[in-house]
C-alpha cells in the first residue's frame, strides 16, 4: 500500500525504513519545502519520496503522524478527509510546552487529534516503543519473542487494517480498546516504553 508519513525526524525515518522493507510505497514529509529533506531521505530511506505534507496526506492509503504533538494544527486536515490516520505522536513537555496548551484537560492526545481531524479516522499505534526498539525489533510472523504493538481505535475495520499494516512491519498487533484507551500508551502510563511480546503486553495492559 501507499504510506504517507508526516514527520521526518527519528521516528518518521524508522517507520519509513520499516514500511519500505515490508514492500510498501512511502512518501515522507517534513515541516516545509521537500527539497530540505530530499538528501536525508535519499540516504536514510532509499526508495522513499520526499514530498510536501499535503501530498503525503493525499496519496497515502494510511497516513502516519510522527511530528511533535504541538504541531498538529499544521496538519493539512482537508487532505486527510476520509483517510485512515495512525497517531504515533506523544506529548513531551520539553518540546510541546504546557500540556493544557496542546490537549484539553481530561482528553487523551489521540482524542484531541480525532477532534481536529474530524473527517479522518484516527487510530493510536506505534507510539509506545522508542525508535531504537522499532528499528531493531521486527521479526517474521510466528517467530518466538516477536514484539507487540498496541492499537487503540473506535472502528473495528480500522483496527484490523492498522493491525495488518503493523504485522507487515514485523510486529504482533494488540488491540486494546477504543481510542480513549490509548491513554495507557502515553508517557508516564503503564504501556509507555513497553518492549514486550504480545502475551506480556496483554498482561501489563490488562486486556
Amino acid at each position: 500500500m501507499k504510506v504517507g508519513i508526516l514527520g521526518a525526524g527519528k521516528v518518521g525515518v524508522v517507520l519509513a525504513q520499516l514500511a519500505l522493507k515490508a514492500g510498501h510505497e512511502v512518501c515522507i514529509a517534513g515541516s516545509g519545502d521537500p527539497a530540505k529533506i530530499a538528501l536525508s531521505v535519499k540516504v536514510l530511506t532509499p526508495g522513499a519520496h520526499a514530498v510536501a505534507k499535503e501530498e503525503a496526506s493525499r496519496e497515502g492509503d494510511i497516513v502516519i503522524l510522527a511530528l511533535p504533538l504541538s504541531k498538529y494544527p499544521t496538519i493539512p486536515k482537508d487532505a486527510l478527509n476520509g483517510k485512515l490516520v495512525i497517531d504515533a505522536m506523544n506529548y513531551w513537555h520539553e518540546v510541546d510546552g504546557p500540556r493544557e496548551d496542546t490537549i484539553p484537560e481530561g482528553a487523551t492526545s489521540s482524542e484531541q487529534i480525532q477532534l481536529f481531524l474530524d473527517t479522518a479516522r484516527v487510530v493510536k499505534a506505534l507510539s509506545h516503543m522508542g525508535y531504537h526498539e522499532l528499528h531493531d525489533a521486527p521479526l517474521p510472523k510466528g517467530t518466538e519473542g516477536r514484539k507487540a504493538v498496541a492499537i487503540a481505535g473506535d472502528r473495528q475495520e480500522d483496527i484490523q487494517a492498522v493491525g495488518g499494516f503493523i504485522d507487515s512491519l514485523g510486529f504482533d498487533p494488540l488491540p486494546i480498546g477504543p481510542l480513549k484507551s490509548g491513554f495507557v500508551l502515553e508517557p508516564g502510563q503503564a504501556g509507555f516504553g513497553m518492549y514486550a511480546d504480545k502475551e506480556t503486553l496483554q498482561v501489563a495492559l490488562s486486556v
